[in-house]
């Protein structure tokens, strides 16, 4: 009820104070306005988070989700009831070992329409089992690699075919790498389908976070969120292989005048990649050109389009936001 309250006195500040707007766009490319207005506004939707993560277009409910990570909520926004708490608890349960109260992360819907969260608390990738936010319930997809528990489930993309491709850092435990609960010594990618399992795909990046796949399916990128190696990979997909890695986009140059750190990725329908880091959210060509940047003035952790990308939400520190496209 308290934290209700917080979020109703912030919403409250921010219609009072005129602040509904934030930040800048920087056009680099005329490609960039051919997906965006160099006039169009950063619009907040909602204040007052932990640290927003992982939005999520669901049709039915003709809106957006996204996780609060700390406070270990979902909440759903709409343009007819505004926000609302929508799962709670959303990823820390107890059914692991944890020392943080860490909720959910990525989150994506299904071909079926099935909401599948990545766990940070419960170190799972899990499925909801119900919609009832009074009493959520969840199936347990994947919770381990060959016997070790994961670090923690970060972000996902689903294949054509249903298969799940997820990342897995440390940053659900408390010490990351050096984490006493730590099971595997390793942070890796991974690809789950019912079927195969858990397949392990790549396992020497040190931050791998936001991942998509190309629209042809045959090309991965995965963000790697370290301060130290700034980055986006790619690697070309051989069944249930990652193969001919490369660096697909280095950041390492704007991170060290800009806030933030590759972390989530979105494809537009063009075929350009959305991506959230230094500075914002990062419009970058199939050849690695970067286009432009939405610049909201503070760190941005994810991004997501409507169904019919009329516009791009995205989670940027503490806020919901969205920019109208074009």
């Amino acid at each position: 009820m308290i934290y209700k309250f917080q979020l109703f006195i912030a919403f409250c500040f921010q219609i009072l104070s005129g602040q509904n707007t934030i930040g800048s766009l920087e056009v680099l490319s005329s490609k960039m306005d051919s997906l965006i207005s160099k006039n169009t506004k950063i619009e907040v939707l909602a204040r007052g988070f932990g640290w927003a993560e992982g939005p999520v277009w669901v049709e039915e409910l003709d809106g957006v989700l996204f996780s609060d990570v700390p406070n270990n909520k979902v909440y759903l926004w709409n343009e007819v009831q505004g926000l609302t708490v929508f799962l709670d608890p959303s990823g820390m349960t107890n059914y692991a070992p944890n020392n943080t109260s860490a909720g959910s992360n990525g989150l994506a819907v299904n071909q079926k329409g099935n909401l599948i969260l990545c766990q940070h608390g419960d170190r799972a990738l899990a499925r909801l089992k119900n919609w009832n936010f009074k009493n959520p319930e969840y199936k347990i997809l994947v919770d381990n690699y060959k016997g070790k528990r994961l670090n923690s489930p970060n972000d996902l993309i689903f294949d054509k075919d249903g298969s799940i491709y997820f990342t897995d850092p440390p940053y659900g435990l408390k010490k990351g790498d050096d984490d006493s609960l730590k099971e595997l010594n390793f942070n890796g990618v991974y690809k789950w389908n019912k079927t195969e399992g858990l397949t392990l795909l790549h396992d020497k990046m040190t931050r791998p976070n936001g991942i998509i796949l190309s629209l042809d399916e045959k090309t991965a990128y995965v963000a790697n969120s370290d301060s130290k190696n700034d980055i986006i990979m790619a690697f070309d997909i051989k069944k249930n292989h990652f193969v001919n890695e490369r660096i697909f986009f280095d950041g390492n140059k704007l991170s060290e005048t800009r806030e933030g750190l590759f972390d989530g990725l979105k494809m537009h329908s063009s075929g350009i990649i959305f991506a959230t880091g230094p500075g914002g959210v990062l419009l970058i060509d199939s050849s690695g050109k970067h286009l432009g940047t939405i610049m909201p003035g503070k760190k941005t952790a994810n991004c997501g389009f409507d169904k019919d990308e009329k516009y791009l939400y995205l989670t940027s520190s503490d806020v919901l936001a969205r920019v109208k496209l074009k």
